[in-house]
Formats: C-alpha cells, structure tokens, sequence
C-alpha cells in the first residue's frame, strides 16, 4: 500500500515527536502492507512560523529515510505537505515555500472543520487555476461536507480529489465523520485512503483493518483503488480517474 497523508517526519509538528518513534511508525506502517508513505507535515497553519518547506525538512526526510535503511526497515517516505487553507496558498506554491505530493501536481489541502462549502470551493477553484489538483484532506471531518451531500459531488465536478482518513471508517472522529465517510465511499466519490498518522500509538500506519473492511463493505476492487492504485498513480504524478 501507499499512504498518501501521513505525520511520520519528527520533530516538526503535532505527529512524531522524535526519530526513535517514527521508526516504530515505519515498523507498524510495514506490517500493515504499506512499502511507500507520503510525509506530510502540517504547514501554513494560522499563528505559526507556517513550517514552510526549505532545507530544514529536507535534511529531515533524509535522516528519515537513512535511519530506516540503517534499521532495514523496507519503507521509503517521499516528501510532502498537508497544507491549511489560509492567506495566499498560491504565492506560497510559487515561491516554493509550499510543495505538492511527492513534487506532483497533487497538493494535500485541508480546511478549518467549520469552513463554508463556499470558501472549500472558491480555494480549489484558485489551485486549479495555478494548475494543481486539490486533493481534499478528511473530506468526512468537515461540517460543510457532513451537512450537505452535494458539496461532495461539486468539489468531485470541478476536479477535486477527495482522502478519507482510515481512522474516520472506525468512528475514531465520531459517528458523524464515521457516516459521512461511509457515505463518500456508498457513492464511490472517495478516491484515496490514508492514515493521517501522527503517533506509533494512537492514530497509528496501520491500515490493513482498514482495506479489510472497505473491500468486505463495498469490493476488493474499490479496496485496491483507494490504498494501491490512485496513491501509486498520485506519487508517479501520474493520471487518478475519479471512480464515480
């Protein structure tokens, strides 16, 4: 499996805390059948320094990667951004202060939970206008998607992406976010499952439970699109399909 949104790099926000976890991280992702993890770093987070991407990160992810080679654990991180909607994303991407998936042209965006269904939009429209393809983090966690099931659908129309949270499918952010996820999924309008990782003990990489369940519910085909094959296109920067 390929996990597209995960807090595995350490030291640099609200997921690992230090190195020594993040290998117990990479450890629990492997058993689970993950080989390739996204970092994604919480950045452009209001009243922060924004933890903008430069050679701080960079070096990290390279530590990162060297001290899973040096414990053999079979697991490659790739570099990445979860990005809060806030202030001037577009400039921030231009000046390279802000990066995509893997360098691609998809861009992990999240929004705060009690953002209008017009902002969501009116800021993917911007990024898809700059050229990059929105890749909506925890669609299943905001109230504008809980409470009106065509925001979905719009977002979908105008060539957003959408990456539900594994956690969300076990009720771990609530019924409310649990049924809205599951409804994404009824509808086919999911397009990636992730961890959104932030500890080796609570919101762990394990994600096999996870693809149990989506292929037991819905199919083993759909299972396959949302944990191997869109994630696997997305980190080659390659074509993703919508599956509705």
């Amino acid at each position: 499996m390929v996990d597209i949104h995960c807090h595995i790099l350490d030291g640099v926000d609200d997921g690992s805390y230090c190195l020594s976890e993040s290998v117990e991280m990479a450890r629990i992702a492997v058993e689970s059948g993950t080989k390739t993890i996204v970092a994604t770093p919480h950045a452009n987070i209001p009243d922060s320094d924004g933890n903008l991407w430069g050679r701080r990160l960079e070096d990290k992810l390279s530590a990162l990667n060297r001290a899973f080679e040096d414990n053999k654990i079979p697991l490659t991180v790739l570099p990445g951004q979860e990005v809060f909607c806030s202030g001037d994303v577009v400039s921030l991407l231009k000046n390279g202060e802000l990066i995509t998936l893997n360098k691609s042209r998809y861009f992990l965006i999240e929004f705060d939970f009690y953002s209008r269904s017009e902002l969501i939009a009116d800021q993917c429209d911007a990024l898809l206008a700059y050229g990059v393809v929105p890749v909506v983090a925890h669609p299943e966690r905001y109230e504008a998607l809980k409470e009106n099931g065509q925001t979905a659908y719009r977002l979908k129309k105008k060539g957003c992406l959408l990456q539900l949270n594994c956690g969300s499918l076990f009720g771990a952010f609530g019924r409310s976010a649990a049924n809205a996820a599951h409804g994404l999924l009824s509808e086919s309008l999911a397009d990636f499952i992730a961890s959104d990782a932030h500890s080796p003990y609570m919101r762990t990489p394990y994600m096999a439970d996870a693809h149990e369940m989506v292929s037991e519910m819905y199919s083993l085909d759909y299972a396959e699109l949302l944990f191997r094959v869109n994630p696997g296109l997305l980190v080659r920067d390659r074509e993703i399909k919508p599956a509705y």
